[in-house]
């Protein structure tokens, strides 16, 4: 990762100003794990965003097609998640945290965050949660690999893409205050685009 730590020393991108929407709608994936639902919840108190959470909507609305048990979770129907999405998208001001991002339709995003843990913490993180072996080391796999941070790269401009770390409660912090800051950009230049 250390090509990725150079690259995040960079400023961040602003959130894609393509859209008419007054307000961002942002996605934050990783590996689970990674403190996804944590700091949704944080940047969406810290920037009034609605928050989100595709794997309350997919229990809540049977939006899958059964269990599996061998990794102790449901087979997700993509398609049906889109469906219940899709008018509550629509408007802008929403925070969503989910594990993957590649199925979403691009133009719902206007950042893509993607959190990143050393496989050390994460180990302690999935144990802690009481995961099944099999599914800590598949998911281990997937952050050496950083298969979500190429998914998101393969799915979305790579203008709207910010990958941060998430090991420590200040990288939490620090992450909130910046997501948070270039949400406000955002409503500030669509402000002002729509005053033109």
């Amino acid at each position: 990762m250390s090509g990725d730590q150079e690259q995040q020393q960079t400023p961040p991108p602003p959130p894609s100003s393509k859209t008419r929407r007054a307000s961002p709608n942002i996605l934050i994936t990783g590996t689970p794990g990674t403190g996804k639902t944590t700091t949704a919840e944080m940047v969406a108190a810290a920037a009034g965003l609605e928050k989100v959470t595709v794997g309350d909507l997919v229990k809540q609305f049977k939006l899958h097609d059964g269990y599996n048990d061998e990794y102790d979770t449901y087979w997700l129907n993509e398609d049906k998640v889109v469906d219940k999405m899709e008018d509550m998208m629509a408007d802008g001001g929403i925070c969503v945290d989910f594990h993957t991002c590649g199925f979403f339709p691009e133009r719902w995003f206007d950042l893509v965050v993607v959190l990143r843990t050393s496989t050390e913490k994460l180990f302690a993180r999935l144990e802690d949660r009481g995961y099944l072996p099999n599914k800590i080391e598949e998911n281990i796999s997937c952050e050496i690999m950083q298969v979500v941070l190429d998914e998101a790269r393969e799915s979305y401009s790579h203008d709207i893409v910010l990958e941060l770390e998430s090991n420590t409660v200040d990288d939490m912090e620090a992450n909130v205050e910046q997501i948070a800051a270039l949400v406000e950009k955002f409503r500030m230049e669509h402000r002002q685009s729509g005053e033109a």
